[in-house]
């Protein structure tokens, strides 16, 4: 078998390489198509293989297309695998069909990452049957039960508090917590670990930057995983590595969450003004039990496997899809618009 890693940002390598890994186990092939210009090429391992443009990528006739985004060109063969890019967070400035269960007519195959996307998946499956979806975890999450990290966070005993945001103006907690973080950061009680979506505005970066102590380290990485296990509690907004990170049971504090109404958010502290932000954080680095038993609730539902295998689920679910449903569902939709702009962005015309 041929798997095409499909990627258009940074974050997919991180989503990737497990896949990666778990097929260079089976003894398969596995090529990286790094597609437009918001991806950095020399993110890319000497050991790992990268097509060039679309010619190669067809000439070389991947079986299978592994996509951690929300598009991928029809004209490039192979059956399409949706792996996603992060959990449903159900972000209240977006619709639910815009967003998480968005069907663009892509896809062959979604892998979901729990009970409460497989549900809604297999419902839209029955409803447009050009897709089947299979369970299987998500493969980012593979390392953060697999691989111990080597640990950046300062050996002194203070508990570790790591700080993420989305860049979206409307639901970013970082430019409203400067001021918070750097009295926080000056009582000397905590280490800080600060890291932003790399689409986060410069002049945000730089403050941050400018922040940086003994107590405070700013962290640009394509890995967001060892960041995960070094620290004890999460500082968030509404971004999906919130997500990631409670799956090791560790709590979350949010400021200001802006999560669509009628979506859980018990899992969730969520504080609205800066100045209560200290003592919430106080509280959380306690892991009161109430709160761990709502975490708890909330990762049986959302991704229950804590075994690092999620990869070789994927690759098992993209077996039974070829064995039991290639070739017996509906043709997707043309999506004549769509693959134009692909075939624009990429620079091909061929057939």
């Amino acid at each position: 078998m041929r798997y095409l890693l499909y990627a258009e940002q940074n974050y997919s390598y991180a989503i990737l390489r497990p896949l990666q890994e778990a097929i260079r186990r089976r003894g398969d092939e596995a090529a990286w198509f790094l597609a437009g210009s918001e991806i950095n090429h020399s993110y890319i391992h000497e050991d790992e293989t990268k097509l060039e443009n679309v010619r190669d990528v067809i000439a070389w006739r991947p079986d299978a297309v592994l996509v951690p985004g929300d598009h991928v060109p029809s004209f490039i063969p192979g059956i399409k695998v949706a792996i996603f890019h992060g959990f449903n967070v159900a972000k209240a400035s977006r619709k639910e069909s815009r967003e998480h269960f968005n069907i663009r007519g892509y896809f062959d195959l979604y892998c979901t990452q729990g009970p409460n996307t497989t549900k809604g998946f297999e419902q839209l499956a029955k409803k447009y049957e050009f897709f089947s979806v299979r369970q299987t975890g998500w493969s980012a999450l593979d390392p953060l039960f697999t691989n111990v990290a080597s640990s950046t966070a300062k050996d002194n005993g203070k508990p570790t508090v790591l700080l993420c945001s989305t860049f979206t103006k409307k639901l970013s907690c970082a430019p409203l917590l400067v001021d918070a973080v750097r009295k926080m950061r000056d009582l000397d009680e905590w280490n800080w670990l600060v890291q932003f979506h790399p689409k986060m505005s410069p002049e945000i970066v730089a403050e941050y930057k400018a922040l940086q102590n003994k107590n405070l380290t700013f962290v640009e990485t394509d890995n967001v995983i060892p960041l995960l296990q070094q620290a004890d509690l999460m500082i968030c907004d509404t971004s999906s590595v919130m997500l990631m990170f409670l799956m090791q049971r560790k709590p979350v504090v949010t400021f200001r969450n802006q999560t669509r109404e009628g979506n859980r958010k018990e899992h969730l502290i969520n504080v609205t003004e800066a100045e209560k932000l200290h003592d919430t954080v106080t509280y959380a680095l306690g892991y009161p039990a109430e709160q761990m038993s709502k975490i708890d609730e909330y990762i049986a539902d959302t991704h229950p496997y804590t075994d690092g295998k999620s990869s070789e689920r994927v690759l098992d679910g993209i077996d039974d899809f070829l064995e039991k449903d290639f070739g017996k569902l509906k043709r997707k939709p043309l999506n004549l618009i769509r693959n134009f702009k692909q075939r624009k962005k990429l620079g091909y015309w061929g057939l």
